[in-house]
């Protein structure tokens, strides 16, 4: 669907993307993780033609593997949603002129733009709220409507950029489920994140970067037997706990004699996702 290519981007004497490629099939919804000033934001923007890279290329790929364009030109920004991090709404209007208007801005014959609109805010839960002015609007309103704005023109690529940061739980919940729809729906989405519990609940792959490098792509299960380390048991005694690393947990654990008044308690605690992330990136602090 949409394929990266050898994407250099500089900024004076610092490198924001250094050599990156990826290739994302039409249909999944790909994570981007990485610390901060790793990269993700640039790469997006040279995604959707919002900038330009110094080297490379990102093209938009049809359903039959032929190169619709660049990012960069006008007809492949069409097929395009993008959602950024912060509000890109109009505050003196309603939730329905909001859309409207994005969807006139899209070309969208009149006759079907309020469709659209309510369309959508049945779909981010907002219709009850659709006249009312999104100045008066709490945060996780704002962000489900941004997401909506994203999708008024039905694009074949979605991108999210922490679509759910600083939200509340039935907000997240509801992005959520808007993100599996999509999925189902046959639409790709770029999801950027730094929950990994969002990554491995929602990405069918995730690609994880650092200084503008991809660092490692695969699904998280694959991730995680590459890169996530070994299982950790540990057996909490009366004089302090005991913590084994081994790729045979289970084993371990035939191994303690549980009835011993000593044993006050035992634990297994596997690699995930965020063991990955730090197995790659270190664990020094990012500002």
């Amino acid at each position: 669907m949409l394929s990266l290519r050898g994407i250099v981007k500089r900024y004076g004497k610092v490198t924001a993307v250094d050599g990156l490629s990826l290739e994302l099939r039409r249909g999944e919804v790909f994570g981007l993780l990485g610390p901060n000033g790793a990269g993700k934001t640039t790469t997006l923007s040279i995604a959707v033609g919002l900038i330009g890279p110094d080297a490379g290329e990102a093209v938009l790929i049809a359903a039959d593997g032929s190169e619709i364009g660049r990012a960069t030109e006008a007809k492949v920004r069409a097929r395009i949603g993008v959602c950024p991090q912060g509000d890109a709404l109009y505050e003196n209007l309603t939730a329905r002129e909001n859309l409207v208007f994005f969807a006139t801005v899209h070309g969208m014959p009149k006759a079907e733009r309020r469709a659209r609109a309510d369309e959508l805010l049945e779909m981010v839960g907002l219709h009850e709220r659709a006249d009312h002015k999104v100045g008066g609007y709490s945060g996780g309103m704002r962000r489900r409507l941004n997401l909506a704005a994203s999708l008024v023109h039905r694009p074949e690529l979605v991108l999210l950029d922490e679509p759910t940061a600083g939200v509340d739980p039935h907000s997240r919940s509801a992005i959520y489920q808007i993100v599996d729809e999509l999925r189902v729906g046959g639409t790709t989405v770029v999801y950027t994140t730094h929950s990994m519990d969002e990554a491995q609940r929602l990405c069918d792959r995730v690609a994880i970067i650092d200084h503008g490098r991809v660092l490692a792509v695969d699904t998280v299960d694959g991730l995680i037997d590459r890169h996530g380390g070994h299982a950790v048991v540990t057996v909490t005694r009366s004089d302090g706990d005991v913590r084994t690393e081994t790729e045979q947990p289970l084993a371990v654990l035939a191994g303690v004699d549980l009835q011993s008044p000593d044993v006050l308690g035992v634990r297994i605690d596997r690699p995930d996702l965020e063991s990955v992330f730090l197995s790659l990136t270190g664990r020094s602090l990012r500002d």
